[in-house]
């Protein structure tokens, strides 16, 4: 029996014929398969799949997608792969394609830039959520991007382990919905007055939406956490510091020249967790964005600063995990490529 189920293929929404058409694959594998048509030619081969570094691997269940909507004939195919999610060694192979060259060859493009994408991104999510458990992390990269990849990425951070992600989009291929806070917008749009935006926020938005507003707007962390908890009480579930990286907190300038002032650095929210403490409103979270890595995770969990959750945007893109595809065997002989021999691999399974 398969370890779990995979995602419907029907659940990406693929361009099913400009993918079986070639439209979006490097021209060359487009015309080998047509000399392979012309030739009459259908050697039997296993396409073996592989990446060369440590990776969570993610875009499998979109791989499978492409092939058994966009090959020739799904029928003709037998592939083996493993689970999105699943931790891979450098050279692993994760998937093996078997059937006629000429039923697949058009969408290699396709799977292995899938495969790339969707494994980076859950790779830095899985890395940053291990730096910061067992606290929660929030998937906040969409604005970095194209809107297109929004769904697969969000998927991929889940796999990973993401607690939320910010749009609908994200979260639409495991059925729920994007999480948020009060905008730096829509406290501009009142006049630049957090507590005032915050409480609007709240009036109008249902009853299950958790309340966090940003407190960054007038570079005064401390006063606006206080400000915003004082007026929504019980309501307020958290506040969210965000200060620009070459900004100071009005709360830190007594501390220049003993520690980095700019942005949101431990001290600040260790002033604001102490102001929200003394003040009565222990139940407060605290929420960090801006410019966060894991290895800033890191440290601030090192230093045991009091973060509830943080918010991690564009250092989930960064890295390279460049996947390959090689026919290693026809019609059940080796003929591999010079240091790319057939690997076996166990831990793949069938797909039906």
């Amino acid at each position: 029996m398969p370890r779990r189920q995979r995602l419907d293929p029907a659940i990406f929404n693929l361009p099913v014929e400009k993918m079986r058409d070639g439209y979006y694959s490097d021209k060359y594998f487009v015309r080998a398969r047509e000399v392979l048509l012309a030739d009459k030619h259908r050697p039997r081969v296993l396409m073996q799949v592989f990446v060369k570094t440590h990776a969570f691997v993610g875009g499998i269940d979109e791989s499978i997608a492409i092939l058994k909507l966009c090959s020739q004939s799904w029928p003709e195919l037998v592939v083996h792969a493993l689970y999105d999610g699943d931790p891979i060694e450098p050279w692993e192979t994760v998937m093996t394609i078997e059937g006629p060259y000429d039923a697949f060859a058009n969408l290699e493009t396709l799977y292995l830039g899938v495969l790339a994408r969707r494994t980076r991104v859950g790779t830095n999510t899985r890395a940053v959520v291990e730096a910061a458990s067992p606290k929660e992390v929030m998937f906040f990269p969409a604005r970095h991007d194209h809107w297109l990849v929004q769904t697969g990425d969000g998927y991929a951070a889940h796999i990973a382990g993401a607690i939320g992600v910010s749009t609908d989009a994200q979260a639409s291929w495991w059925g729920s919905e994007g999480v948020g806070t009060v905008p730096h917008a829509i406290i501009a749009a009142y006049g630049g007055d957090t507590v005032l935006a915050t409480t609007k926020f709240a009036e109008y938005m249902p009853e299950g939406v958790r309340l966090v507003t940003l407190v960054d707007f007038r570079n005064d962390c401390v006063g606006d956490s206080l400000a915003a908890a004082r007026a929504l009480g019980d309501k307020l579930y958290g506040v969210r510091l965000d200060t620009s990286e070459t900004m100071v907190d009005k709360s830190i300038i007594p501390d220049m020249g003993i520690i980095k002032p700019t942005g949101v650095n431990p001290q600040l929210v260790w002033n604001v967790r102490r102001a929200l403490d003394q003040a009565g409103f222990r139940h407060v979270k605290i929420i960090v964005s801006g410019g966060f890595t894991v290895d800033k995770i890191r440290q601030f969990e090192k230093e045991k600063v009091p973060v509830d959750v943080y918010g991690v945007g564009s250092s989930l893109f960064q890295g390279r995990f460049d996947f390959t595809a090689d026919v290693v065997m026809v019609d059940g002989k080796s003929v591999a490529k010079a240091g790319r021999k057939y690997r076996p691999n166990s831990r793949l399974e069938r797909v039906d």
